[in-house]
């Protein structure tokens, strides 16, 4: 029974030190590619820190393993040190980081002039491209910091430019939502009405739109019209623009929608 006990320990023995040789080799000297793939795979974890640290001593330069070591930081909510890391990234190779940087900043801090800051760099490093930061189209982004920052009239102008980009048909919805929203806020409703039908033209299905329609036909005394944007928005509402980590700029809710609605009844 002794000798039995004795070599379970030293299999067991033998297994941790081959899984300590394979994880060292994983961690340290496994190809640099291989290695942040892996580190990749296990966001956030202590052990994809530490290869995150590794791989960025042996090679200093390497943009890509401080930007992706960022994204843990960041999604926690991390900003100050997530930032340090995405900074370093866009210091090494701006070209590559500079549009998640001010995508960043306009989704999850709100410095609209940090984003556009990023934003324009990063258009004067692509001359003959338009970029197109974390997959949405540059001037939407840029159109969104404006909004932000309530200079409706340069906003209007970025999505236009948007739309350009992409084309009428292939632009994004909320294109057309923020320009009915940027009109509606200049007091122009009768204008803001048509860029939200430029919405609806693309799908009736925009809670965004018919709430926007809804609140500028109030605006033109057209109550009923108004009655029944508000009612197709709350049978949208499902639809909504919605992420589990941002609240849009833009984003209703339905308990603004069942208030305006009850207010339409009662004038």
């Amino acid at each position: 029974m002794k000798t039995f006990i004795k070599i379970i320990k030293v299999i067991f023995t033998l297994l941790f030190f081959s899984f300590s040789i394979i994880m060292l080799y994983y961690t340290a000297f496994a190809p640099k590619v291989d290695r942040f793939k892996m580190a990749e795979h296990v966001q956030g974890t202590y052990l994809s820190q530490t290869m995150f640290d590794i791989l960025k001593m042996q090679y200093p330069e390497y943009s890509d393993a401080y930007f992706e070591q960022s994204v843990a930081f960041n999604k926690r909510g991390d900003y100050a040190k997530g930032f340090e890391l995405l900074d370093k990234a866009v210091e090494l190779d701006p070209k590559i980081h500079l549009g998640y940087s001010g995508w960043m900043k306009l989704r999850k801090l709100r410095d609209y002039n940090g984003a556009l800051s990023d934003f324009d760099r990063l258009d004067s490093l692509t001359p003959n491209t338009t970029d197109a930061p974390w997959g949405e189209d540059i001037d939407f982004l840029r159109g969104e910091c404006y909004f932000g920052k309530k200079d409706y009239q340069k906003a209007i102008s970025f999505f236009n430019q948007s739309i350009i980009n992409q084309k009428e048909d292939w632009a994004d919805v909320h294109t057309f939502v923020y320009l009915g929203l940027c009109e509606y806020e200049l007091g122009n409703y009768e204008k803001s009405v048509t860029e939200f039908q430029r919405a609806l033209n693309q799908s009736d299905h925009v809670p965004e739109a018919h709430f926007g329609m809804a609140k500028a036909h109030q605006k033109t005394g057209e109550i009923e019209k108004a009655k029944e944007h508000i009612l197709k928005a709350k049978e949208n509402i499902a639809s909504k623009r919605e992420d589990y980590y941002n609240e849009f700029l833009n984003e209703i809710y339905l308990n603004e929608i069942l208030e305006f609605k009850q207010n339409l009844n009662n004038s």
